[in-house]
């Protein structure tokens, strides 16, 4: 039995998918670019990056393999919305990959004179790479179809996801000190406004 009703369906989830891990590779590059010659380079990230790429490799498997045997099935119409989320998603981590720059990580470090970053998503959020994260894998879990998988990918990226914040955080208060300070107090960590 097929994953998805319609060939169209079928397209439109792997072409996000692809798109999505398109743009993972083409910041990874990026970012060992940019990092080649760049200034010294703090790190501190205590196994979260291992952690937080584990948890999401585990969860989206237990997904597709719940969708696939059809187990704590939703309704075909919940297809769309969850593509919504996954195309958000990709869009909100793009968005805190360019407003970074040169500062994006994929391990919890710093560079020599790195400042504080306070505009685009980040004027609202500290870790809207994160949230760009979650609502993509959510939405994969939403676009299968399946309630579980959608539990499991929710439960286990927001495990990881709040330990690598914790670690994040403490790490970059120690190296940007005060201003780290006043810019958690007015922004929240992943959905402005209320977390």
């Amino acid at each position: 039995m097929p994953l998805f009703p319609t060939t169209f369906e079928t397209v439109l989830f792997v072409s996000v998918i692809v798109l999505w891990i398109m743009f993972e590779v083409i910041d990874a590059v990026f970012i060992l670019k940019v990092r080649h010659g760049g200034g010294p380079i703090k790190r501190d990230d205590k196994g979260s990056n291992l952690f937080l790429r584990l948890s999401l490799y585990v969860s989206l498997i237990v997904a597709f393999l719940l969708a696939i045997n059809t187990i704590a099935v939703l309704p075909d119409w919940l297809f769309y919305p969850g593509v919504v989320l996954m195309v958000a998603g990709i869009l909100v981590r793009q968005w805190a990959f360019f407003t970074l720059g040169r500062f994006f990580t994929l391990t919890v470090s710093v560079q020599e004179n790195q400042k504080v970053v306070d505009n685009g998503p980040y004027r609202f959020i500290r870790h809207p790479s994160y949230s760009g994260m979650f609502l993509t894998v959510t939405g994969i879990g939403v676009a299968l179809q399946s309630w579980a998988g959608t539990l499991v990918i929710a439960v286990l990226a927001g495990l990881a996801i709040g330990y690598r914040i914790r670690i994040e955080e403490k790490f970059l208060i120690s190296e940007l000190g005060d201003d780290y300070i006043r810019y958690m107090k007015r922004t929240k960590r992943l959905i402005p406004f209320v977390v």
